[in-house]
């Protein structure tokens, strides 16, 4: 049996992580399915034990320490193994820098503590135990980690970040037999962005991107169980994301038209 933990598992991109897996291991998968909301996580359980897996619900805030580290200890506790850590939790913001009054500014700091320091928490706790069975690492950042994106400092400014302690810890475990894959995902059709911060730190209510031609969430999902199960360094999506990977090395200004253009009219600077 292999045994799953997967943050931001209640809806999105994680939830359909989790049917991926259920549906490519069947019996032969444990998954623990961890998020704020219960009610949401239960519904997702239901689809993967339908599929034959076993599943455990623990309602998880990854902003705070202790319950990432609960989170950990309580699959152990229950399957024994943990074959597969993604951290998949996180919140967006979208939001002008100049735009955003002093007295906000603290969201900044709990984006980081959501986006890159539940994964921080949640990977020390579980680190011996996917040593133990030379497990995989998942890391979903997004391609606002690759290319700063304007409108998205905070945002950009923890996938960078995230993108950066799994790159050195990949290092720190070459030899180990436990793989780390980054996942950079460009615009997905989820709720996220609508539920992200705004300059105030309050929930936007609306995507600040042009989403014209999203990737499902089927195809995210898939690509990045695929990218775990081939033990691949990195999963960036999309075309115009690897294409922009390259350019941002020898035409960075024109890289940088290409992220104004992906913003919507009413949020670009005047």
């Amino acid at each position: 049996m292999k045994t799953f933990v997967i943050t931001g598992a209640s809806d999105g991109i994680g939830a359909e992580i989790a049917r991926q897996l259920a549906r490519a291991h069947g019996v032969q998968a444990a998954l623990v399915l961890a998020a704020r909301s219960r009610d949401k996580l239960e519904l997702v359980s239901k689809d993967c034990s339908a599929l034959g897996a076993q599943v455990l619900v623990i309602p998880t805030d990854v902003a705070q320490e202790d319950p990432c580290r609960v989170l950990i200890r309580q699959a152990m506790e229950r399957f024994g193994r943990i074959d597969g850590l993604i951290n998949n939790a996180g919140m967006s913001a979208q939001a002008l820098f100049e735009d955003v009054r002093a007295e906000d500014l603290h969201w900044y700091q709990d984006l980081m503590r959501v986006n890159l320091w539940g994964s921080v928490w949640c990977t020390h706790e579980a680190l011996p135990h996917l040593k133990a069975s030379r497990g995989h690492i998942v890391a979903v950042s997004s391609l606002a980690g690759l290319m700063g994106v304007p409108g998205r400092t905070a945002y950009s400014a923890t996938k960078f970040a995230m993108a950066g302690f799994f790159e050195a810890l990949r290092a720190e475990l070459k030899g180990a037999g436990v793989s780390v894959t980054l996942a950079f995902p460009g615009v997905v059709a989820t709720e996220t962005r609508r539920r992200g911060f705004n300059a105030r730190g309050q929930a936007a209510g609306t995507s600040g991107l042009k989403e014209d031609g999203a990737m499902s969430v089927e195809e995210c999902a898939g690509l990045i169980v695929d990218g775990m199960s081939r033990r691949k360094r990195e999963v960036v999506m999309t075309g115009k994301g690897k294409l922009g990977r390259f350019m941002k090395l020898v035409v960075p200004g024109m890289v940088e038209d290409m992220a104004l253009a992906a913003l919507k009219q009413e949020v670009r600077p005047h």
